[in-house]
């Protein structure tokens, strides 16, 4: 039987050859991929930068409902590659467009599943940032028009592609620390109040009716536009689908968990008192048929407390910060094991990028390039379920109590939480049948 040691080796040396053995294979052959971006924030934005350096790829276009940004972002593109991108406000004129390859989804959350699902059945690849749906429905209708139209479908959960979290998982899995029986994660970082803003005109450059899509509707407010959407109810998931859906698709997979048997989430916005809607705390608990734990915390609020996740094992505990750089604690030692613990030398001493968005940018290409959907890290299927969590347990914070969950149907034991698994979509922005 091997030791520990030699499994840490032996998996960190495959991890090694897995992200950067084939990534750049097709370097300077003709078979250039040209993208659109859809939602030109800081993260659209970066993606086109990035994705713009990468040999082989075009950021052909962008688009946004606010010209304003697409005119900057465009003038950002054209300074540093000399060709300016196709601009627009609606996202079907350039689905429309047969030379562009792929779709960048990066825009509010209410328009994910949409935009995704546009895509694959305009013949594009898509890479839907998370969460890929604002509503458990359509997440599974994204799924399936991925499969019925034969696409790439990349969820924007870049962890899949960091090679220190990759190591880590695969490390679980091996049974590093014995069989696993409870994931948790916390979130602690602090989040200003929002205020209030009242109702006005929405500004000129801006396209109010493109922005709010699938989404009800309602009357222009700045705390909607271009960020604080998230903490409202009709654009955003809160916190949870935030930076939680990254959180809890690292703890599904360190877990090797699907759907839940049952879910409990309560908190609520303390501190401060402000317009917005999703809780700044929230503490939830998922239930496994095997009898598995998943447990998570958000603290928007200061609490001291540290970002990261916990894995507990039958022969020790491993913690691993944001940044991947894991320790692991044994049942015989309470103090982290150097040896077994992953740090930034050894990324060094490997010759890794730890860029995990360019690597999971790439891996996407890579896919498309072959023509496999099995090739991406972050499959739409298996990160529409890690969001599925983080929409389960605002559903179980709306409804105000614990609800058991049918993974089979996919679908409570509960009336009123089953209506908040889908919502009306506003027409013409509307999915159909896929």
């Amino acid at each position: 039987m091997e030791s520990r040691r030699e499994l840490l080796g032996k998996v960190g040396a495959g991890l090694g050859a897995s992200l950067i053995g084939n990534s750049h294979a097709w370097a300077g052959a003709n078979d250039r991929i040209r993208i659109a971006v859809m939602g030109m924030g800081g993260r659209g934005g970066d993606h086109m930068v990035r994705a713009s350096k990468i040999k082989g790829i075009e950021a052909a276009a962008i688009c946004d409902p606010d010209e304003s940004r697409t005119r900057s972002w465009a003038a950002t593109l054209e300074a540093s590659t000399g060709k300016r991108p196709r601009t627009e406000q609606d996202i079907r004129r350039i689905l429309d467009d047969k030379n562009v390859d792929a779709v960048i989804v990066s825009c509010c959350n209410h328009w994910h599943a949409l935009a995704a699902i546009w895509a694959c059945q305009a013949g594009k690849h898509v890479y839907v940032e998370k969460p890929v749906s604002h509503d458990f429905q359509s997440g599974r209708q994204l799924v399936q028009a991925a499969r019925r139209y034969n696409r790439c479908a990349q969820g924007g959960t870049q962890n899949r592609s960091d090679i220190r979290k990759r190591k880590a998982v695969k490390l679980l899995h091996a049974g590093l620390i014995g069989d696993v029986y409870m994931a948790r994660w916390i979130i602690a970082a602090r989040r200003e109040p929002i205020g209030f803003k009242k109702p006005e005109p929405p500004p000129p450059e801006l396209n109010w009716d493109l922005w709010l899509g699938p989404a009800p509707e309602q009357p222009f407010h700045r705390n909607l536009v271009h960020y604080n959407w998230h903490w409202f109810w009709d654009s955003g998931n809160g916190e949870m689908g935030n930076n939680g859906a990254h959180f809890m698709d690292t703890a599904r997979l360190g877990l090797n968990v699907k759907l839940p048997i049952s879910v409990h989430s309560i908190g609520g916005r303390y501190g401060y008192k402000d317009q917005a809607e999703t809780p700044n705390t929230q503490t939830t608990t998922f239930e496994y048929p095997d009898g598995k734990i998943l447990a998570c915390d958000i603290r928007g609020g200061y609490t001291g407390e540290e970002s990261g996740w916990w894995f507990y094992g039958s022969e020790g505990s491993m913690f691993m910060p944001g940044n991947g750089q894991f320790k692991v604690f044994w049942l015989t030692n309470h103090s982290p094991d150097p040896v077994r613990s992953y740090t930034k030398e050894m990324d060094e001493e490997a010759g890794i990028n730890p860029d995990s968005t360019v690597a999971h940018q790439i891996n996407f290409y890579d896919a498309i390039r072959a023509g496999d959907p099995k090739l991406l890290r972050g499959e739409i299927e298996e990160i529409f379920e890690s969001c599925a969590l983080c929409l389960l347990a605002n559903i179980s914070y709306r409804i105000g109590r614990k609800l058991e969950f049918d993974p089979a149907s996919e679908k409570f034991r509960d009336a009123d939480a089953n209506d908040l698994l889908s919502r009306a979509y506003r027409k013409p922005y509307t999915i159909e049948k896929v």
